[in-house]
């Protein structure tokens, strides 16, 4: 059986409004004490960013 990586996600979405330098600290905040990791970044044309960060999910068997 092979064994694959499970994964948790979750989406940030910035307004036009919101400045690069807060979204980046969002984003670093998350990864520093949540401990995700950034999956994928995307910038519409409207202006918002929606940012996909991910996480291992730990499955931990039972040893007796």
């Amino acid at each position: 059986m092979a064994l694959m990586t499970e994964y948790e996600y979750q989406v940030l979405t910035f307004d036009r409004h919101v400045p690069k330098a807060e979204a980046r600290q969002t984003v670093r905040e998350h990864a520093e004490y949540g401990r995700w990791e950034l999956s994928r970044s995307v910038l519409y044309e409207g202006g918002v960013r929606r940012i996909w960060l991910r996480r291992r999910i730990m499955r931990v068997n039972r040893t007796v």
